[in-house]
């Protein structure tokens, strides 16, 4: 079979029925009864009673259908399958839901011992030992949002069933095809084949096309799939669900809300000789990849700087909304946010020029970080600030803005009096892959590659679809190792021909299975003058006999230094962004245009969660008001972004595309934080936020 080239709200299939969610109204409680008028012809309604297998996602404990046990508003608890979606739509409306009640946790600061799914308490040294010598001491409790993925092409998926020649019933149908926009072809396959109690190999995963997703689309098409290949099982005929914009926004993931609450007491210079972290996590009704997402945040919420001795106390809670997961680095983002407000709050306290603290306290070669992590390189933190404050101006500007700021103090405030200034600069760094062996993917992964008789290449890797951008890449590496043209080369997602490459995040396209892909190139090249054609050649990632915590390209980090400027109308209080500028050091880069894409991609929407884009739930449910109104950066206000790469002799393939996320929100809020001299904490900040702070500075305005 091929590879469907188009996307799943486009894609159908002969004889194909449709279904829609049937989800709870209440967000904690117990199933009592579904209420459904009666059903004729194609129409069924289709509940857990109906599962054959396993009623959960392979590695998370996510319910397929509700049982019992309610855990949020818009828990899937029934499938309608039929002919008509109108038809449908109509029944689903007089479907009642009868639910025992109970009382919700919507907050992850009150929870109950139970509630706690994951923690760590991480102590290097005596943290406490220098708080208790007094000193400059200094707080602050830094809070990220929730973040929508905002992909172009909500979640959907066609099941198509196979049935033996005469047969048309559930049990005559020999196998099934899933359509659908994944990340993740394989654990498609594993859930949808232990749903139905199969052998795996009758189960085909083709992944459709797929726009960028900022890790949206890793497990939760794996749950939509169950859905299509249930009720294709139980009707014996293809079924399609696709879900609307409207209810994809309000019930899929997001990027979790984290609280992190730093303490840290400092020398007379500024040196922190110690740092008490406190982290709490809210991760909804069920755990994913909560392991993961939290030694991220951990990690990430140290930065770049030393800390001397220091403690992490963290917590992941669970929470009666829908269930949060990954998003763009997995919670490196959230860590590096309170990090980087945090030095930048040290550095204003004492008067110091905050690029300058940092270059003067940041992380050194083979220094220990926490997971058993040294960085084995020597970090180029000094030469990406001074690149980035270069390509900003920003000494310069940091200092006039810095002494109007000043001059303002205590001054009253005239309405037509000049735009406020701010600039802002941060650092971060992103590792590759998997920090937990344990974790789902990161066990063997495979890639396969063929050059056939007529000089065509065929690369075979289940994680393709997860982003087309790669294909470039590994095209031109086909052509520099083998000099065979991009016209020749085929690359097969389907998951009959393509092996198990993992799931496709956390930058493992661009090292883990890239470097794949060239050990295949360069084997192929060795042997083409030797072997006849055919050649086939599959390489292998195999963990070793002891299993890492962490994962070794972890030692070898990509680094940005990032500056933000902004301005701030003297009468809406309405800041604009005037640039953003990058300065990256990323390895080995294959292909530039790519990565600048990526970076400049990023930067928009790590800007537009800095600055705009307001999500919240109420009483377990997002508000329709928050989707009508949800606000991402226009076009025309996208301000100029530069980036420019650091030059290195490395041969090694870096992940770079969460670099923004990890620096540009810090950067964003220090700019707003030093033009409204005011040392701000929580993102997205916006025009209201600022408001309210102006007016408390500033009482004499009107109310």
């Amino acid at each position: 079979m091929k590879d469907p080239a188009e996307f799943i709200t486009d894609f159908s299939v002969a004889g194909m029925l449709h279904a829609i969610t049937i989800r709870s109204p209440v967000a904690c409680g117990f199933l009592k009864e579904i209420k459904c008028p009666e059903l004729s012809g194609t129409y069924r309604l289709i509940t857990a009673e109906n599962i054959p297998g396993k009623n959960s996602l392979s590695d998370f404990p996510v319910p397929i259908l509700a049982d019992r046990r309610l855990s949020y508003i818009g828990q899937p608890v029934a499938i309608l399958a039929g002919r008509d979606e109108s038809v449908l739509e109509d029944l689903a409306s007089k479907i009642e839901i009868q639910a025992e009640e109970e009382k919700p946790s919507f907050s992850s600061r009150a929870f109950r011992a139970e509630d706690e799914i994951v923690k760590r308490e991480i102590v290097t040294g005596d943290p406490h030992k220098a708080l208790e010598e007094g000193g400059l001491i200094l707080s602050g409790t830094y809070i990220t949002d929730i973040q929508e993925h905002w992909y172009s092409e909500p979640h959907g998926a066609v099941a198509a069933p196979v049935a033996s020649p005469n047969g048309i019933s559930k049990d005559e149908i020999t196998a099934i095809t899933i359509y659908t926009a994944t990340q993740w072809p394989y654990h498609v396959k594993s859930s949808v084949s232990a749903l139905l109690g199969w052998d795996p190999q009758r189960v085909t995963v083709a992944p459709t096309l797929m726009t960028p997703h900022l890790d949206g689309k890793i497990w939760y098409p794996s749950l939509i799939s169950c859905h299509a290949a249930l009720a294709a099982w139980i009707t014996g005929s293809p079924v399609k669900i696709m879900l609307k914009r409207e209810e994809d926004f309000i019930f899929s993931p997001k990027r979790n809300r984290a609280e992190i609450e730093m303490c840290s007491a400092l020398e007379e210079k500024g040196t922190i000789k110690s740092s008490i972290v406190q982290i709490q996590l809210d991760m909804g009704a069920h755990a994913v990849f909560e392991n993961e997402i939290m030694d991220h945040t951990c990690l990430g919420s140290l930065g770049n700087c030393n800390h001397g001795a220091f403690e992490i106390e963290s917590s992941g809670i669970l929470t009666n909304i829908p269930p949060q997961g990954p998003f763009a680095g997995f919670g490196l983002a959230q860590g590096f946010f309170a990090a980087e407000r945090h030095f930048s709050h040290i550095a204003d306290t004492l008067g110091q020029d905050p690029a300058e603290w940092r270059k003067n306290n940041c992380v050194k070669k083979n220094q220990g970080l926490i997971f058993d992590l040294r960085i084995k390189d020597m970090p180029p933190l000094e030469k990406l600030i001074d690149g980035a404050a270069f390509m900003s101006d920003y000494y310069r500007k940091w200092a006039s803005y810095e002494l109007l700021r000043k001059r303002r103090r205590g001054e009253k405030w005239e309405s037509d009096s000049i735009p406020l200034r701010g600039i802002g600069i941060t650092t971060a760094f992103q590792g590759s892959g998997f920090l937990n062996a344990s974790e789902p993917g990161t066990g063997n992964y495979s890639v396969e590659v063929t050059l056939e008789k007529d000089g065509s290449l065929e690369i075979k890797t289940s994680m393709i679809s997860s982003d087309a951008m790669f294909q470039d890449t590994w095209q031109n590496l086909a052509q520099e190792i083998l000099g065979v043209d991009s016209s020749m080369i085929r690359l097969t997602g389907n998951t009959i021909i393509a092996p198990d490459s993992g799931p496709g995040t956390l930058s493992r396209n661009i090292s883990s299975i890239t470097r794949l892909v060239e050990k295949c190139f360069s084997t192929i090249r060795n042997q083409r003058f030797r072997d006849p054609l055919p050649i086939t050649i599959k390489r292998s990632s195999k963990p070793g006999k002891t299993q890492r915590r962490v994962s070794e390209s972890f030692a070898f980090p990509s680094w940005a230094a990032a500056v933000v400027e902004i301005e701030i109308d003297p009468v809406s209080l309405h800041p604009a962004t005037k640039g953003i500028w990058l300065a990256v050091e990323g390895g080995n880069i294959l292909n530039e245009r790519r990565a600048r894409f990526t970076l400049n991609t990023g930067a928009i929407q790590a800007l537009g969660w800095a600055s705009r884009e307001q999500l919240r739930y109420e009483e377990g449910k997002i508000p329709v008001d928050c989707f009508r109104d949800y606000n991402i950066p226009a076009p025309e206000e996208i301000p100029p972004i530069t980036v420019d790469f650091l030059h290195s002799n490395t041969p090694i393939h870096k992940g770079i595309g969460d670099l923004p996320f990890c620096c540009i929100p810090a950067a964003y809020v220090q700019a707003v934080s030093q033009a409204m001299d005011h040392h701000f904490e929580i993102i997205p900040l916006g025009v209201k936020d600022i408001w309210n702070t102006w007016k408390k500075k500033h009482p004499e305005l009107p109310k």
